[in-house]
């Protein structure tokens, strides 16, 4: 069974960077896509980045010119380095692995708080 665990976040000032880790282990992944999303206060869980295990990577219109999604096919990880943070990007950020042929898999992890804040 995969299972996801994340590592990072926390509370940075406006202007400042975080990064985000997300491990899976249980199993070989394989061709998948693996990303972030997040979910503020009152609002829906959206999409930050994602990369797939060919390294095409997507990523929020919000975010597309200040966070970087990279991914370790060996290790079964994948980081988003956030920078020039803003108060707006304060959200629980969730890890995301979809494969969509056999094995399927939809697994999110636990969700990580990021804060940013004066």
């Amino acid at each position: 069974q995969v299972q996801l665990a994340e590592s990072g976040g926390g509370l940075v000032e406006p202007g400042g960077s975080l990064r985000l880790s997300c491990a899976a282990s249980g199993r070989t992944i394989g061709a998948s896509i693996m990303g972030w999303y997040r979910q503020a206060p009152g609002k829906q869980r959206e999409l930050v980045a994602t990369v797939t295990s060919g390294g095409t990577t997507r990523y929020a219109d919000s975010v597309e010119d200040r966070f970087h999604i990279s991914r370790n096919n060996a290790k079964n990880t994948v980081d988003l380095e956030m920078n020039s943070l803003k108060p707006e990007d304060t959200a629980v950020y969730y890890c995301n692995l979809r494969r969509t042929v056999t094995p399927t898999m939809n697994l999110w992890g636990q969700g990580i708080q990021v804060t940013v804040s004066s």
